[in-house]
């Protein structure tokens, strides 16, 4: 999945980032609270207005954090007092209560967002034990304001006898519905009990993602035969190679490790070493192995505990509150979206798999064709039918050939100009800043980022399987007179050997993600920081804007704009550039299944009480081909639902997908540049500009003009109507490939 930092969408559990850490940090003993100096604060001494990173200390961090807390926790306690003080005479809750409290929070989010960014950029700088104390006081801090009886009391009042504009009452809704996911109405022994609800809750999900990396570390295989290993790309290679003088000769070491686990089913080509690490990644944490690493117990309590909490909070499941903070808005909705797609990737995935044997067989495979077997021969025939090289591929997207396409795509989509700025004060010497100007109007700056793209491997946080992230420095705030700033920060290779930096088309759709994401936060309009950019969006819009970059991926022109050889020059042949565009739909029936199989598992897991095991026995023949294996356990490892903050919301990724594809088809409808640069303004001025300030159903319908439907995703993955066969079986007209 999917990551920013925005909103109630937190570091730590959102995104997972702590569960693969490469290195440990240390823990620094500084005071909580430094002195009341300005120096102490990073951003004091900045005659730009941008952070000094290099004279940002972990000291100057913790203690500027601790003073800034006191400082929010003073200021709501000064807040509340006055509120109490006004008696009966009525309040303007968005002058006398929400001003002030973006004002007070202002200076805390810019110092947790300078942490944030040292902590994912420079490790050296900001430990994790370092930034862990300096989350957890910032977090609290500013957990308080939702917590707050007179406050809560005020917005309340002023919300049932008062009327606002839109973004003045999503920004009220806001603070109303955070207080009530808290209990802030409950009695004394309710509200008791959810206490105890959600501490059990914590400790059980610690129990559940410990056992899964303890299961992770205690398995790996030894491979001595280099003959398995001819078809592993050579970067794969030297990261299992067991000595890194050895590593065309091995012996090579495999785990459970997801990153490790898809590329060895991709790239081996022994069934029986295949099946043996299938098997051992999906009974792993269950009954069928190690007794003490069994997650069932904990996957059972989670579920019950989840249960009583939304009970507790008046919804009649868990899935029903999670609603509460999802564009779909019902869960018969959902259903009803997830069912027709199924309808049309079902008989898609049939045709695939039927085809996918076929050329198995075809090349002396003598097996019925698994699960196991499908990442090898799904790269097998995109590699053979469809010309399809990833690594060739890489002489054609050099890092300055695609990042000036991408900025160049930017400021004639979204009438912007985008300029680096020289003499920035950064983290690393590969750190470089940008200015964001309004293309028609303007003189100054309205937002700025940093692009910290290249590994660092004894430096940056590193997560195999997910190259980029997208910190949010600072926040929009007309109160605190904050313009918005963020940083792109990347596991992009290093230039090397007077060559640039050579990304793969996965770096390239990150990237491309990643900047989607930073658009959002810093081309928004919301007054307010709490509905700026991706803050208060919901869980399943926020990653909408990052797809529709991507998408944009799809069109020839963008592809070109973006590539020629690091060498020479030339541009991507044409037969590449078609190559690329088949990959997209390349047993898309296949993937989309496996979306909706784990979508609609996870959210009948949160709907009903029958055992898990009975749940997924129900499920998992409605999305697949093959046989349940009668040891299959795969959701006892689910640490996104179980141990991560995507229980009854898995969906969520989708559900992005499919609105980024609707609005994607907005702009192939332009046939002119003229028109497709009037999508991107009106794409601007919704989805950049809104942000979390309205709606994601009213945004859409804004640009769009109506609500979104599944049709785009499907046409877009190359799947259509079914249709019936000479022998009555439905099958789907699948695009050519």
């Amino acid at each position: 999945m999917a990551v920013s930092f925005c909103g109630k969408r937190i570091l730590l559990t959102r995104f997972n980032l702590l569960a693969n850490q490469k290195r440990h940090g240390y823990i620094v003993l500084v005071p909580e609270i430094g002195e009341d100096l300005p120096e102490l604060n990073p951003l004091a001494k900045s005659d730009n207005g941008l952070p000094e990173f290099n004279s940002v200390t972990i000291e100057k961090c913790v203690g500027t954090i601790g003073h800034q807390a006191i400082a929010v926790e003073k200021g709501l306690k000064a807040l509340e007092a006055r509120i109490a003080t006004a008696g009966d005479e009525p309040l303007d809750v968005i002058k006398d209560v929400i001003q002030p409290l973006e004002r007070v929070g202002a200076q805390l989010e810019t110092t947790w967002g300078v942490a944030k960014t040292l902590y994912m950029g420079n490790s050296s700088k900001m430990p994790t034990k370092s930034y862990l104390s300096i989350h957890e006081r910032a977090r609290g801090a500013r957990r308080c304001k939702f917590n707050s009886v007179p406050i809560y009391g005020a917005l309340k009042e002023a919300s049932q006898n008062q009327k606002f504009s839109q973004e003045e009452s999503r920004l009220i809704n806001k603070y109303l519905l955070e207080a009530k996911l808290n209990g802030i109405e409950m009695d004394g022994s309710a509200k008791h009990e959810l206490k105890d609800i959600l501490e059990n809750l914590t400790q059980e999900r610690s129990k559940f993602h410990g056992k899964r990396e303890v299961a992770l570390k205690k398995f790996s295989q030894i491979i001595k035969e280099p003959a398995l290993m001819q078809e592993f790309p050579p970067a794969l290679l030297q990261a299992l190679a067991v000595d890194q003088s050895q590593v065309i000769k091995g012996p090579w070491k495999v785990t459970l490790q997801p990153y490790v686990l898809n590329k060895f089913l991709e790239f081996c080509p022994d069934r029986t070493q295949r099946w043996n690490l299938w098997q051992a990644d999906t009974r792993k944490c269950s009954n069928h192995t190690d007794k003490t690493l069994e997650n069932s117990t904990h996957l059972e309590q989670i579920r019950s505990l989840r249960k009583r909490q939304a009970k507790l909070l008046g919804y009649e499941s868990f899935a029903h509150m999670s609603m509460e903070t999802k564009m779909v808005g019902s869960i018969e909705k959902l259903r009803a979206t997830m069912d027709e797609l199924l309808q049309y990737a079902r008989p898609a995935l049939e045709n695939e798999m039927a085809s996918l044997e076929e050329f198995a067989v075809d090349r002396g495979f003598k097996d019925k064709l698994d699960i196991y077997d499908v990442p090898y021969w799904k790269r097998r025939q995109l590699v053979e039918c469809h010309q399809f090289d990833k690594e060739a591929m890489r002489e054609y997207f050099p890092m300055p050939k695609v990042l000036s396409g991408l900025f160049g795509l930017a400021e004639s989509l979204f009438d912007i100009k985008i300029v680096e700025r020289t003499g920035v004060d950064t983290w690393h010497e590969d750190v470089k800043f940008f200015d964001i100007f309004n293309a028609s109007k303007g003189t100054e700056p309205i937002a700025g980022f940093y692009t910290d793209l290249y590994s660092r491997e004894e430096e940056k946080i590193f997560d195999a399987g997910n190259s980029g992230w997208m910190v949010g420095i600072v926040n929009k705030s007309i109160a605190a007179g904050h313009n918005p700033v963020a940083a792109l920060i990347c596991n992009f290779p290093a230039p090397l050997y007077g060559k640039p930096s050579l990304l793969s088309l996965d770096d390239v759709n990150i990237l491309f993600h990643k900047f989607g994401h930073a658009l959002q936060h810093l081309l928004t309009e919301s007054h307010y920081s709490e509905l700026a950019g991706l803050s208060n969006v919901e869980w399943d819009a926020v990653e909408v804007s990052g797809h529709v970059l991507m998408h944009l991926l799809n069109d020839t022109d963008v592809i070109r704009s973006i590539s020629s050889h690091y060498g020479t020059e030339q541009p991507l042949p044409d037969e590449c550039i078609t190559s690329i565009q088949k990959s997209q739909k390349h047993l898309a029936g296949y993937s989309l299944c496996r979306e909706l199989y784990f979508s609609n598992l996870d959210l009948d897991f949160h709907l009903n009480t029958d055992y898990w095991v009975d749940v997924v026995r129900n499920l998992y023949p409605q999305f697949h081909t093959f046989p349940l294996d009668k040891k299959d356990a795969h959701p006892c490892s689910m640490t996104t639902i179980f141990s991560g903050d995507w229980g009854a919301a898995y969906f969520s990724r989708l559900w992005s997908r499919m609105v980024a594809a609707d609005v994607y088809s907005a702009f192939l409808e332009g046939k002119t540049k003229e028109q497709q640069a009037e999508t991107g303004r009106r794409f601007r001025e919704t989805f950049l500009a809104l942000g979390g300030s309205c709606h994601p159903s009213e945004v859409f319908r804004q640009f769009r003009g109506r609500d979104p439907s599944p049709k785009a995703l499907l046409q877009n993955l190359g799947i259509f109507k079914p249709v019936h066969s000479a022998g009555g079986n439905p099958t789907a007209a699948a695009g050519s490939e």
